[in-house]
């Protein structure tokens, strides 16, 4: 079946079943700048210390950024009550809101801490399922 946009596909397009460029494999590009950069790294690493310790903001950026990059998130000083069953998680919900309220976490954290207890209470749902479905299988054999 001829596609509708064959006259303006560059180039031939692939043939059915084939599924293009295998995973993992890397740009001819990639390939040749990781060959001459092979066994200079530290030379290189080196330079733009110097030029930081210099003067040179940009190198200072580049070097700070290795030493230190920039964290995605931070530990939650936040004392959660115990979970072992689905009812705690009403009162972890409620130590989530009362923290907030009180500024000692943010809106945002208390958010991410809310989706684990959201998942605890899930695997407790359907844990207890399980445990009902099996009762209730058992039931029925012995019948």
């Amino acid at each position: 079946m001829p596609r509708n946009n064959a006259q303006s596909t560059r180039g031939s397009p692939f043939q059915p079943g084939n599924p293009g460029r295998p995973k993992g494999s890397r740009n001819r590009a990639t390939l040749a700048l990781e060959a001459l950069l092979d066994g200079e790294a530290e030379a290189i690493t080196r330079k733009a210390v110097e030029m930081a310790l210099s003067g040179d903001t940009t190198a200072m950026r580049l070097v700070m950024d290795r030493i230190m990059p920039p964290r995605k998130d931070r530990p939650v000083m936040f004392s959660m009550p115990k979970l072992e069953t689905a009812g705690d998680a009403v009162k972890a919900t409620a130590a989530l809101v009362e923290a907030v309220a009180n500024g000692d976490i943010t809106p945002g954290e208390a958010g991410e801490l809310s989706k684990l207890v959201d998942g605890f209470t899930k695997a407790v749902e359907l844990h207890e399922i399980q445990q009902r479905l099996d009762k209730l299988e058992a039931a029925q054999g012995q019948k």
